[in-house]
């Protein structure tokens, strides 16, 4: 950017602005807009302007457009007023390109008007490429429309938006003043387009369920609820895509996907939003390990074509997705960890006496040595998971929808991905025995009666779909916001999240 370039109007959004030198600004915009208007020229008017290039394609083609006639549209973010010539830069989907504006070339009524005009209106603009002395490739501008009028002024230039609420509550103009928000959300669309093109070429089906459902199942969550007046029903807004996804592998598709909106009403921290986006996929005729193989292609394919690579830095760590990721039984990992064989115990109370030596707290008297060992785990382990680990066989008490493991009914074929120290997949050989399966609702039913809000209800239509037989599948679920923070370098889920679920100011 040329450093003589500074924001035209002093006044157009200091650091630091007062209520009453606000409410001047916007007089000023709202004054010139109505001058525009009774001299028959108001920018709302326009419905349509035909561009023929982006600001990046000129750039990136000057040797071919030199002296070649263009049209383009976009936001002024800076001008600077020289006598009988000016220069702006124009922003565009695609970057910025420099204006040079002559009174000669445009006339004098449109040159005294763009002198008018503020940091924020959006223009279009038709002229000729060109660089200027000192090198930068230009637009020489023949003639201009004003196309919008901005009535509140942008923040300041030299410091942009930067206040992280205000930045999350106004996104649209987080996204005008800061390139590199407007790149996370680019690169968060590449993401999703990979993922369904390598799913696609590997024949799954993208399908879509209900977001509304009579019984919240598929996850342990605590859901929204509405009413359906027609109904007079009450609905829950889905927690998990799963059930209904595995009543397609029962019709007979074997290769489904979903990518959508999942709702729970829980807490909200740097990794939680009340909404936020899955994928999930199940694959018949194969179990969690085919599910390991598929995310590892995932996660290291949309690396490489996102970044160029699989070797990347998440918050100061240096992090390789290049398949193939560890391994490690969740009691292992315990182990290599504390010390602690919560496996070995050959009682229930021997690992609540276990746990104590831990320190691990617990309420529930009868709490069994599966629940200790995944206490232990997420107390203990998760947080040193920096390099992509699988975490392998759950204890069957905290996994309702999986498997057993053969040869060890009380753990699952079950594993999580951890990169970071956070969770981005969750996989099982899925539950296909209809009677183990009502059993085991039957058991998080007892749990919810016992105060587990978060625990399944028994949902009759899935037990029935069992009952007409489920091949052996493979499912998984994948944090789509998690996965782009991991590849944007984003600290927080709101930085990947266009419009985060925000708290009314007062």
């Amino acid at each position: 950017m040329d450093s003589r370039f500074t924001n035209e109007d002093p006044r157009s959004a200091p650091l630091e602005q007062t209520e009453q030198e606000l409410g001047e600004l916007l007089q000023i915009r709202r004054s010139k807009l109505l001058a525009l208007q009774q001299a028959g020229k108001d920018p709302f008017e326009n419905v349509i302007y035909k561009k023929t290039h982006h600001s990046s394609e000129i750039l990136e083609n000057f040797e071919a457009l030199e002296e070649k006639q263009v049209r383009i549209a976009g936001r002024i973010m800076l001008k600077r007023i020289m006598g009988k010539a000016s220069f702006a830069h124009l922003l565009d989907e695609k970057g910025t390109i420099q204006a040079y504006i002559r009174q000669n070339e445009v006339g004098e009524d449109a040159y005294t008007d763009f002198k008018s005009f503020d940091i924020g209106d959006i223009l279009g603009l038709e002229g000729t490429v060109f660089k200027t002395r000192t090198g930068e490739i230009s637009i020489r501008v023949q003639n201009m429309t004003l196309l919008s009028k901005s009535l509140r002024p942008l923040p300041e230039k030299f410091h942009g938006l930067k206040d992280p609420e205000l930045r999350y509550r106004q996104r649209y103009v987080d996204l005008i003043v800061n390139p590199q928000v407007r790149e996370t959300f680019i690169k968060r669309s590449k993401i999703i387009a990979e993922i369904r093109r390598r799913l696609d070429d590997q024949g799954f089906l993208e399908v879509e369920t209900p977001v509304l459902n009579l019984i919240p199942g598929g996850a342990n969550a605590r859901p929204f609820v509405t009413h359906h007046n027609t109904l007079d029903l009450d609905l829950y807004l889905r927690i998990a895509t799963e059930l209904p996804l595995k009543q397609c592998i029962v019709g007979g598709f074997e290769r489904v996907y979903e990518i959508g909106r999942i709702f729970r009403n829980e807490g909200m921290d740097i990794k939680h939003n009340p909404e936020f986006t899955t994928l999930e996929l199940y694959q018949a005729y194969t179990d969690y390990n085919g599910m390991m193989a598929l995310v590892e292609d995932l996660i290291s394919h949309c690396a490489k074509v996102v970044l160029g690579t699989t070797q990347i830095t998440y918050q100061g760590a240096e992090i390789d997705l290049t398949p193939p990721f560890a391994r490690m039984s969740m009691n292992d990992a315990v182990i290599q960890h504390t010390g602690a064989d919560f496996l070995g115990c050959k009682t229930d109370l021997e690992a609540r006496n276990l746990a104590k030596s831990l320190g691990i707290e617990f309420t529930d008297a009868a709490i069994t040595k599966g629940k200790l060992l995944n206490e232990a785990f997420e107390t203990f382990v998760e947080q040193k998971l920096i390099q992509p680990t699988f975490i392998l066989d759950y204890p069957v008490e905290v996994s309702p929808l999986t498997k057993r493991k053969p040869g060890a009914s009380h753990l699952t074929e079950r594993f999580e991905l951890f990169i970071g120290s956070r969770e981005y997949a969750n996989a099982y050989s899925e539950l296909n025995d209809p009677l183990d399966q009502r059993e085991r609702f039957m058991h998080q039913l007892k749990e919810r009666e016992k105060g587990d809000d978060e625990a399944m209800m028994i949902d009759e239509d899935f037990c029935l779909s069992l009952e007409y037989g489920m091949p052996p599948t493979g499912g998984i679920g994948v944090g789509i916001d998690r996965l782009v923070m991991l590849l944007t370098d984003s600290y927080s889920i709101r930085d990947v999240l266009l419009f985060p679920t925000m708290k009314p100011k007062l």
